[in-house]
């Protein structure tokens, strides 16, 4: 007898778990806990983390996302890694079964409030920042989501008093009424089209996160992010213009000093954050904002900010040998979070007549890469490509037409590229002040994620100091 006639001689309520990842896992164990009946059902014929499951989980149909099995659900939570274009899944949907994720039964079930945090690029920076900030303020907060404790989890701590979450599309366009206390898009550029489709479902699935909330910040400089909800719900704005009254932005000093300001008030200067370039400022006013819509103190966030050194492998300062910085920002996967390192860190040695070296390449996800073009052209003058998309994105590049003060590369791999950096960072022409790995692609077709390729990326780095003295 199949796992689905069993199903129909135990009547209904089953949940059926979809994926047997970090989140996969939370769920089945929160679902059991809370007295459910619980299936769970995975591609993978040995999922590693199935000896985690609670033994009342007995339904366990792995090698294949059982479509019977999802047919016989009375609820069907979905892991982010799964598409609901998935076949055994979108037949569930056509049969009007609920898919939810996580998330849903996360904020059913919280009741402290939530900030809520998505973005192409930045949101975990941003989330651990404002994590620190409550936690500095005395609060006792929990921080979790897509950053890495699974949102369920955090409903362990019943003393908890702040929940910080950073949510990802795949998360979030399963999610209906998230209500959360304050909620920010910090931003939007092409990622993940191979899974939405194109921006508009990209679009509608980060904003999705605006259901409910009973606050907003968004980013003046980018109408992506910007809700379609009520105009007068509460809302902070941030940019990097001079901001307006009550709203947060930069103020830069006729000698070229620049404040995080609110208002006309100037709350910080540049050079007392540990996290540095423009994307950082914005970074940092988003946390601001954020914070203040969740009743932080101001006070104790700007003491925050001066300790914040931000997240391995987001822009993380390395080494400085031979004259030159090495940046290991493997964390940016996609085009935009790379175009915001090279404006961020380019701008910093431009005003020391100093240029990047670029390192690009991996899966490329299918996007544009000659997006990047007009900020190369600016502040890179050497490219070193890497990874399976390393070819098209030279093509790309070319298309775009890439100047021809810029050398490009074919490394394949990083290896290659420590091979070639020697050369090109001592070359006369080059300008070379830093090295920044930012590769605007996903790692898994030479590496397990960005993680691995950042650590071999610092590996290869300290090898160059030992070897070259």
């Amino acid at each position: 007898m199949s796992a689905a006639d069993t199903l129909l001689h135990k009547g209904g309520g089953l949940q059926v778990v979809v994926g047997l990842g970090q989140s996969g896992l939370s769920v089945a164990t929160y679902l059991a806990e809370q007295g459910y009946r619980v299936a769970v059902t995975d591609a993978n014929a040995a999922p590693t983390l199935a000896e985690q499951l609670p033994a009342a989980v007995t339904i366990r149909q792995f090698g294949m996302i059982d479509s019977d099995l999802l047919q016989h659900a009375a609820r069907i939570v979905i892991s982010p890694g799964i598409s609901l274009k998935t076949e055994a899944v979108a037949a569930a949907r056509r049969a009007h079964i609920p898919v939810v994720s996580d998330i849903q039964l996360f904020c059913e079930a919280c009741t402290v409030p939530i900030v809520a945090i998505t973005g192409s690029n930045a949101k975990s920076t941003v989330t651990s920042l404002v994590g620190q900030m409550a936690a500095d303020a005395g609060i006792n907060v929990g921080v979790g989501g897509n950053i890495g404790i699974p949102a369920l989890r955090l409903l362990q701590d019943e003393a908890m008093e702040l929940a910080v979450l950073e949510l990802s599309s795949f998360q979030l366009e399963t999610v209906t009424n998230l209500g959360a206390q304050v909620a920010t898009v910090l931003n939007m550029s092409p990622d993940h089209l191979d899974r939405h489709g194109d921006m508009l479902g990209y679009h509608q699935a980060k904003h999705r996160i605006f259901q409910g909330a009973k606050s907003v910040v968004i980013n003046r400089e980018d109408a992506l992010t910007r809700p379609l909800v009520a105009d007068n719900l509460p809302r902070i704005s941030t940019g990097i213009h001079a901001p307006d009254k009550g709203q947060y932005g930069l103020i830069t000093d006729p000698d070229g000093q620049i404040y995080i300001a609110r208002g006309t008030e100037r709350l910080l200067s540049a050079d007392k954050l540990p996290i540095k370039g423009r994307h950082n400022l914005l970074n940092a006013q988003s946390a601001l904002a954020l914070g203040e819509l969740a009743g932080l103190p101001l006070d104790s966030m700007l003491d925050t900010l001066q300790q914040f050194s931000g997240l391995p492998h987001r822009c993380q300062y390395i080494a400085t040998h031979d004259g030159i910085d090495y940046f290991d920002d493997s964390k940016g996967t996609n085009v935009g979070s790379t175009i915001a390192a090279i404006e961020g860190l380019g701008s910093v040695y431009a005003a020391k007549d100093g240029k990047l070296l670029l390192i690009l390449g991996g899966q490329g996800k299918g996007q544009e890469f000659g997006e990047l073009v007009p900020y190369i052209n600016k502040y890179v003058s050497q490219v070193l490509l890497i990874g399976a998309d390393s070819e098209l994105i030279a093509t790309h590049l070319k298309a775009a037409d890439i100047s021809d003060d810029v050398a490009v590369h074919q490394c394949q791999t990083l290896e290659g590229v420590f091979a070639l950096i020697g050369q090109v960072t001592t070359s006369s022409l080059s300008q070379v002040q830093a090295v920044l790995l930012s590769p605007a692609c996903a790692s898994f077709d030479q590496f397990s994620g960005y993680a691995a390729r950042g650590a071999r990326f610092s590996e290869l780095v300290e090898d160059r100091m030992q070897a070259t003295g």
